[in-house]
Formats: C-alpha cells, structure tokens, sequence
C-alpha cells in the first residue's frame, strides 16, 4: 500500500510501549522516523533496548522514556509536557497500556477477595481506570494538544486506540475487560466527526489473542489455549496495521506481504480494523463478528469458565471482609 502521509519527522506518544503491541507500534514508528516518548511503569530488557538505540540526538528519530502510572492524571498531563520540551508538536497519540481481568482487578474476584487489590469501599476498579478511565482522559488530552497546535497547519492528527475483539461480543471470563473494549469501541466511534471538522482522525485496532507478556506470562490465562488448535497474532502484525492507520487512507485485508492485495478498507474517522491473522473493519451494525477466523479463538476457554463457576459455589462469594 502506498503511504499517503509518512510518520517521518513527526512525534507520537505511545502508553503502553514497556511491551507488547504499543511496543511494536513505537519500534516501527521510530524505524520510519518518528520520535516517540514511551510512557509506562518500565520498561522490559526489549523496550530499553530500542530507547537506547533511538536516544542519541543525531540520529533522524529519537526514543524518550517518561516513567508514567496511567491512571495518575497529573502524570498524563506531565506526557504532552515533557514531548513538547523534548520534539515540539505531537501528532500521534495512542493510548494503549491495558491489563486483561488480573486476578488483582477481576470481576470474578472482587473487591475483598483475597487476590483483589481493589479496596473493598474505594469505589473504583483498576481495570477499568487502566483499560478505559486513562484512553478516555488520554484522548481530551491529545484533542487539547492538537487543537492549540492547529494554527502551524502540519497535517491530520492521529489517536489510535487498542480495542479487542472483546469489544464485539462477550466473555464470561473478562466481563470487565469486555465492557472496557466495547466502552472503547464506542468511544471510537463516537469521535467520528472529528476528522472532517478538525482534521483529528481517532481509530482503532482490534486484536485477537495476541503473542505478548499479556498472555505468556500469566499461566491463568494460556490454560485456555489449546497449541496446535489456536493461532497466536503477533504484536508485529498489530503494529504494522497501526501504522497503516496513521499512514494510509486504505488498508489491505493481507497483513505483511506487499505482493498480495487483498480487500481494501478505507481508513476515516471511527475506522475500527480487527486484527486476526487478516484484517477486516469492524462494523458497528449487523457485523458478523471475530468467530472462527485464526488468530480469534482460544479452544479451552471452559475451563476458565468452569473455575468460575467453583468460586460462585464457594460461601459467601462477593462479600467483602472489611
């Protein structure tokens, strides 16, 4: 596909990108010239390695490390300062640092459960100030940015949101991470216009089960998957779409080789691409949704379900020990 609006000499900022998706998104906008500051908690051994390849100042991008809880917004805001000192105007923004229902914020275990973290009368979730409180404060923050820098007339902006296909359906074992990618979805969607009126283009990826820390470090999780039945998606093919996002106004269904064409979608305001081990645009009626497509199922999610529905047996499940 043709580039109809390189990265190149542009700034992103990136949440999320110690790891995982947001990291290969970061990497891939660096290797085609745009300076990004990666913001998260750490950064893992692969993540420090490309800061340290992209800090020195001669070099045609730069990579900058802002250490940043996501759901402090006083550390958001300090984001959008320290890229203005650091690169000037920002044009990318994703807000993608996400958990998938840990133990530690979970719906199945509760506030007062011994796993939970959540304070029994705190009165919030963190997966849901991680997953969908910060993209949506993420997302005010960057239209602000973006709106004060209109008057130097450099391009279309971009905000692109990690959604899942979690968000189209529903999952008896993540019920909070799915309301958290549905609520993203239509966060997505709702900010269509934006792009005409403002030239401010908010999109979105939607992966299926991806190949990162998220999944492989937690055994709880890779228990639903069957190897040799399930298809991984790596975090390369999801950043490579992403970048097509902010690059392109068409994307192919043929994710890595330039050779084929597949189906073309057209890349607006509200664009929602599943990612499986194709790609395809997520329609917000009568869309046909993830099933069956590789990369899109996890074989053994019974079993999960089944814990479940031990700890329901369990007495007095949901009742918080003050």
């Amino acid at each position: 596909m043709s580039v109809t609006q390189s990265v190149q000499g542009k700034t992103a900022i990136v949440t999320g990108a110690g790891s995982g998706i947001n990291l290969a998104f970061a990497t891939l906008l660096l290797e085609n010239g745009c300076n990004v500051l990666i913001a998260d908690l750490a950064l893992r051994p692969e993540a420090k390695v490309v800061v340290d390849k992209y800090s020195s100042r001669s070099g045609s991008a730069r990579a900058v490390f802002q250490k940043t809880n996501v759901i402090d917004w006083k550390q958001l805001e300090e984001m959008f300062t320290v890229a203005e000192r650091e690169f000037g105007e920002v044009d990318i923004v994703c807000p993608g640092a996400g958990v998938y229902e840990e133990h530690w914020s979970n719906f199945w275990r509760p506030p007062g459960a011994p796993e939970s973290r959540d304070a029994p009368l705190g009165g919030r979730y963190a997966l849901l100030d991680i997953n969908l409180t910060h993209p949506i404060r993420v997302t005010q923050l960057a239209i602000s940015h973006f709106l004060r820098h209109r008057k130097n007339n450099s391009g279309r902006k971009h905000i692109v949101h990690i959604s899942s296909i979690a968000g189209q359906g529903k999952s008896m074992a993540a019920p909070i991470y799915v309301a958290t990618k549905h609520g993203i979805n239509g966060l997505v969607r709702s900010l269509d216009d934006l792009d005409d009126k403002f030239g401010i283009r908010v999109t979105a990826v939607a992966p299926g089960v991806i190949k990162t820390p998220l999944w492989l470090e937690h055994p709880e999780k890779l228990k639903m998957i069957r190897e040799g039945k399930d298809e991984w998606v790596t975090a390369e093919e999801v950043g490579e779409v992403m970048l097509a996002l902010v690059q392109q106004d068409e994307v192919s269904s043929i994710i890595g080789d330039k050779h084929r064409q597949g189906t073309l979608y057209r890349v607006q305001g509200g664009t929602i691409l599943e990612v499986s081990k194709t790609v395809r645009e997520v329609n917000a009626f009568n869309d046909p949704g993830p099933a069956g497509r590789a990369g899109n199922t996890v074989a053994d999610s019974a079993v999960l379900i089944n814990e479940i529905y031990d700890l329901l047996s369990q007495p007095n499940w949901g009742k918080a020990k003050l």
